[in-house]
């Protein structure tokens, strides 16, 4: 029996896009490799030392508590190129040798932007470069992401949109490593039927025919989207909010305060796994326009509302042009708009409507596709090549 392939995947705790694409990328190489594979995901920037991890948690804590902030760490990112520091890349040397002397990968999947750079200068140092080819799934898709996912030694790369070709290109990457596939989106992300959503809101605890309302405030919960509820439950609109709060206690408990005043009923959810039975069960969502989470909620044909309360960050800036141009989103500049905005879509069957058609026929989703490139990938790597 042929010994197990072994992908390693490069991800992070950075807001939730890069494990929602980890995780559809191992169920997708699992259901095409016959139970003959290993897939190990990995936090980089939590496991590789003191230095990786506090840039993580300094991204996070202003994603949930400055998002108007996050333009200057992007900026400094960028500026000092802080993923290529030989200080850093030295300093969790021991961490990537134990872990590749241990899972012995085939390849080297990226998700995220502030690892594929270690792993080069890892599998250099290890005299590897050549037998472990490293590969990355970009998972900002559209352009203006950051410059850190540009980097010499991988070999392809797979993109959402013809934008992100464009970015990369840019960036120097030659145009022949990169792949344009669509987003890595997990598989469970489906569109239900019309006349089946008043039952599945029924089975999650909701009222069958209200106008439901995803107040999504991400993987770690915050950002500007508590201000836009806030702003809602002063009013006498005539919906139902779900609002999922994430990884964040002190929002859940926000969540119930904000439940106590409305005049509509408010669902308060923290993290959960079946977030696309929540987003099946609404009819928009109220979300920060991270990649994954926007086109989760395509994959699903619901219309979005993106928050552009406080400026974008600069990779979410073209995913907001890109909702808009499409017609699947529309986006709310002020908190003080956003009653008016969803009484208008409350009233406007046919304009949600034509919003699920746009979102439908707008978006590609390749996370297959990237399995299926990746194993071919290993078999015809030589050092991995089957003996002739």
């Amino acid at each position: 029996m042929a010994s197990a392939q072994q992908i390693l995947i490069l991800s992070s705790r950075t807001g939730g896009g890069h494990a929602s694409a980890a995780a559809a990328l191992q169920t997708c190489f699992t259901d095409q490799s016959a139970g003959n594979i290993l897939v190990k995901i990995t936090q980089v920037l939590e496991e590789a030392g003191t230095v990786p991890r506090r840039l993580g948690e300094v991204y996070n804590y202003l994603l949930r508590h400055h998002q108007d902030w996050m333009q200057y760490y992007y900026w400094v990112v960028n500026r000092f190129r802080l993923n290529e520091s030989k200080m850093i890349l030295k300093g969790a040397y021991h961490y990537g040798k134990e872990l590749v002397g241990r899972f012995t990968p085939d390849v080297v999947v990226s998700v995220h932007p502030m690892t594929h750079h270690f792993f080069s200068y890892l599998l250099k140092r290890l005299g590897l470069i050549e037998k472990i080819p490293i590969v990355t799934v970009v998972t900002d898709p559209c352009g203006g992401f950051w410059r850190g996912w540009a980097c010499d030694e991988v070999q392809q790369y797979y993109v959402a949109t013809q934008a992100a070709r464009h970015q990369l290109v840019a960036y120097n990457v030659p145009d022949e490593k990169i792949s344009v596939v669509g987003m890595p989106v997990h598989p469970r992300f489906q569109p239900i039927s019309q006349d089946y959503r008043p039952e599945l809101r029924a089975q999650l605890g909701l009222l069958p025919e209200r106008f439901t309302v995803f107040v999504n405030a991400g993987w770690v919960g915050g950002g500007n989207i508590p201000r836009l509820l806030d702003a809602m439950v002063g009013k006498n609109l005539p919906i139902q909010v779900v609002y999922l709060c994430g990884h964040n206690q002190e929002f859940i408990a926000e969540g119930h305060r904000f439940a106590h005043r409305a005049s509509f009923p408010v669902h308060v959810l923290g993290f959960r796994r079946d977030v696309e039975d929540w987003m099946n069960a609404s009819d928009v969502m109220i979300s920060k326009l991270g990649g994954l989470t926007t086109f989760e909620a395509m994959a699903c044909h619901l219309p979005i509302i993106g928050d552009c309360t406080t400026r974008p960050m600069p990779q979410e800036a073209e995913t907001a042009e890109f909702l808009e141009t499409s017609g699947a989103g529309i986006m709310v500049y002020k908190p003080n708009h956003i009653s008016e905005l969803i009484s208008l879509l409350a009233a406007s069957p046919d304009q949600c409507a034509a919003m699920r058609q746009c979102a439908a026929s707008h978006t590609t989703f390749g996370a297959s596709d990237i399995a299926q490139n990746i194993l071919q990938l290993i078999n015809t790597t030589p050092s991995n090549a089957p003996a002739a």
